[in-house]
């Protein structure tokens, strides 16, 4: 049994339309405390795709949020203008401009919850 007093997380993103980390991808953490949403802190996705850094949640936190600036990393990367099969003009140039995954934590257990990104779609899941 586990004696921490809080909850870990880590991320990483995978760039699945080029099967590929997706580095420089900016990632902010935030908890729910006190029925409102309070950014703990923010990271920026390495060559591995991964944040290394993010804060601890404090005491007491019961639900977390990664938010993922997905735009900003298709913008820089052009990644949504290579694929083959992307339509030449779309309205935003990003079809999901951020991501927010939101989920319960409980205190002592390590939450990795990895992204895989695709310009038209992303999935996620309670890795290890």
């Amino acid at each position: 049994m586990s004696t921490q007093t809080t909850a870990s997380v880590s991320t990483h993103v995978l760039d699945t339309s080029v099967g590929r980390p997706a580095e420089g991808v900016p990632v902010t953490l935030s908890a729910l405390t006190g029925g409102e949403w309070t950014e703990l802190g923010s990271s920026t996705t390495d060559a591995d795709g991964r944040c290394k850094d993010l804060p601890v949640p404090p005491e007491g936190t019961h639900q977390v949020r990664l938010g993922f600036a997905t735009e900003a990393y298709f913008v820089s990367k052009k990644q949504a203008e290579a694929q083959q099969d992307a339509p030449a003009t779309r309205d935003s140039g990003v079809f999901f401009p951020e991501v927010a995954i939101t989920f319960a934590v409980v205190p002592g257990e390590h939450y990795h919850v990895p992204l895989l990104l695709n310009p038209f779609g992303y999935s996620v899941y309670r890795g290890s």
